[in-house]
């Protein structure tokens, strides 16, 4: 099995990630079923999803320890502590999407109240929002990036582009996310609740693909983990909490649709402009 994880380290990391993420979501639905109904999700869900929370973590340290040893743990380190970067980095990764995110919904309220920002629906917006930004920063920042980043993205970079390494990467990070997304799509009746899961799927797909790519490219030019957590913790605290619809079907569909264009055209400029340099 070492053996094995030393000449297959990706292969390893994905499957040992997969396996482990889903292991609670999997027990539980033995007994709440899949899905489960959204009062049990809201209950007893947490617990079940804490080692899909740890499981890149985990993983990424385990398969550094054992593929590239004391130097592995080295590097890893060095990007966590790497802060002195170019500004330029810095202010993409706070704001571009935030600045996206605000855009698109002025002008898409204009039209239909379904696009007011769940922040503005809720009573006691501070708790919300500092809800949306632990679990974006923490939750998703460090314990994921630990992973993608820390080891997934290198190992990917060995074989192929900046650009293939974020579509391969953003892919299998979009199936990662399919099994709790599932779990979680039940009603009060536990069944599915297809106008929050497709649209949820679709954004899997096509929102976070694009925007691993990104995550990868600024990574390449800076090689710190901190610009990634933070583009990582902005994506889950202003995407998925504050600047999120409060919604589903064709209204969250076409908000996912929109940011995933808008992504795209950002990435497609940047080939444009920096041409092999920028992701290549």
């Amino acid at each position: 099995m070492i053996n094995y994880i030393k000449n297959h380290p990706l292969i390893s990391y994905f499957v040992l990630t997969f396996v482990l993420s889903w292991s609670g979501i999997i027990f539980a639905a033995f007994f709440m079923g899949m899905p489960t109904t959204s009062k049990q999700f809201t209950e007893d869900g947490p617990l079940a999803l804490l080692p899909f929370l740890f499981a890149p973590t985990i993983v990424s340290l385990v398969l550094t320890g054992i593929v590239h040893g004391k130097n592995g743990f080295k590097e890893l380190k060095s990007g966590f502590l790497k802060w002195k970067v170019n500004l330029r980095w810095y202010i993409f990764a706070l704001f571009l999407l935030p600045a996206i995110l605000s855009v698109m919904l002025l002008v898409l309220s204009q039209f239909s109240s379904d696009f007011t920002p769940k922040v503005m629906n809720e009573t006691d917006k501070v708790t919300f929002i500092i809800t949306g930004l632990f679990l974006g920063f923490i939750g998703g920042g460090i314990l994921e990036e630990t992973g993608w980043t820390g080891f997934a993205t290198p190992e990917l970079r060995k074989r192929y582009s900046v650009l293939k390494s974020g579509l391969i990467l953003g892919f299998i990070w979009a199936v990662w996310h399919f099994l709790p997304v599932l779990w979680g799509s039940g009603d009060a009746w536990g069944n599915v609740d297809w106008s929050l899961f497709l649209p949820g799927l679709f954004c899997h797909y096509t929102v976070l693909t694009s925007y691993r790519v990104l995550m990868v490219w600024v990574y390449e030019n800076t090689k710190s983990m901190i610009p990634i957590i933070l583009m990582h913790g902005v994506l889950g605290s202003f995407a998925n909490f504050i600047l999120n619809i409060s919604v589903g079907g064709w209204s969250l569909f076409l908000y996912y649709l929109i940011l995933a264009i808008a992504l795209w055209i950002i990435i497609i400029k940047t080939l444009l402009m920096n041409k092999k340099r920028a992701i290549n």
